[in-house]
């Protein structure tokens, strides 16, 4: 199993997302061809294809392996990719893009681990949260801060847990100082992370879900059951740029911790399928004027009704367009 999942891995660093493919035009297995040709080609920056798989779950995508993975970056370089052959009727234009799991593929964080030093050595604190998840950490930096690189799921996660984890620790010191005069002794940390993080959300009667700002708002658009409680319960939602912060909690007469951790974790289940399968296009209206900007819009308002799982978020200096890969490269086209 380890040797599968080490090789799938690989393969997925080897793999490129092709969106635009003509649907219908001509059998599989001829489309099949020309897209291998195409990616074969030095024109394209092309190289050794190992297989391609056409036609996928979504319409007009196709996933390209190669053989060398240097040929993947070879091929995201070039501007445009332009399908040909003298068995189309003319070209289509195709969008290539990184396999990935994410809808964000990462991002990046910088903690103040300071606050726990006086309770653990950081080094090992920070050692011992590395086994713990599959987040990438740079150098401790000497005031306690360090740069952590990952899904946003995961990010959110290892906040929470810290967040949680300097509160209980902020209280363990209260209950010490009046107890003792003496200052609490620096320590090795003798409890396992791995366990804490998977169990530190139980037994609150008031939780905290951080989401992507674009994956709740495609959330609220299309799964609003989600959101759906009972007159017991309340959420309500900050949102601060790219981050939306949400509050469950219990407003009954009777505490029922159960119901409040059960909407975390729907919520939170739900925002994880969404990160591995939504993408985002951006329509930048950058050098535009304001009657371009506007005629932008209006193409957005007639194209959409023809893509109903597509939301679109108009600022004013872009529009972004969340949905599924295919439908999302389509819609942008088309507008």
């Amino acid at each position: 199993l380890c040797a599968q999942a080490t090789g799938q891995a690989a393969k997925s660093a080897r793999t490129v997302v092709i969106a635009g493919v003509p649907d219908g035009l001509l059998h599989n297995d001829v489309m099949t061809d020309i897209l291998t040709i195409h990616f074969q080609m030095s024109k394209n920056n092309g190289g050794d294809v190992e297989d391609v798989t056409y036609p996928t779950d979504k319409k007009g995508v196709a996933y390209v392996t190669f053989e060398d993975q240097k040929v993947v970056e070879s091929v995201l370089k070039k501007n445009e990719h332009r399908l040909e052959d003298k068995r189309l009727s003319r070209y289509y234009p195709l969008k290539v893009t990184r396999y990935c799991e994410d809808v964000f593929s990462s991002v990046t964080s910088v903690l103040n681990m300071s606050i726990f030093k006086e309770q653990f050595v950081l080094e090992d604190l920070i050692q011992e949260i590395r086994r713990s998840t599959d987040l990438s950490f740079g150098p401790l930096q000497s005031n306690g801060h360090i740069s952590v690189q990952g899904s946003f799921p995961d990010i959110k996660l290892l906040r929470d847990f810290l967040l949680l984890k300097e509160k209980s620790l902020s209280e363990k010191d209260k209950r010490e100082k009046g107890t003792s005069h003496q200052r609490p002794r620096r320590r090795q940390q003798q409890h396992r992370l791995t366990t804490e993080m998977s169990n530190f959300v139980h037994g609150a009667e008031k939780q905290v879900v951080v989401l992507d700002t674009d994956v709740y708002r495609y959330m609220k658009s299309f799964f609003p059951k989600t959101f759906l409680v009972n007159d017991d319960t309340v959420i309500s939602d900050i949102t601060d740029g790219d981050v939306t912060t949400l509050y469950i909690e219990n407003a009954g007469s009777r505490s029922d911790v159960g119901r409040v951790l059960r909407i975390k974790e729907k919520i939170e289940n739900w925002s994880i399928k969404l990160h591995k399968t939504l993408r985002k296009e951006r329509i930048d209206f950058k050098g535009h004027t304001r009657n371009e900007k506007e005629r932008y819009r209006r193409a957005c308002e007639s194209v959409k009704p023809h893509y109903p799982h597509v939301l679109i978020i108009s600022y004013d200096t872009h529009i972004d367009v969340i949905g599924y890969s295919s439908e999302v490269f389509e819609f942008t086209k088309e507008v």
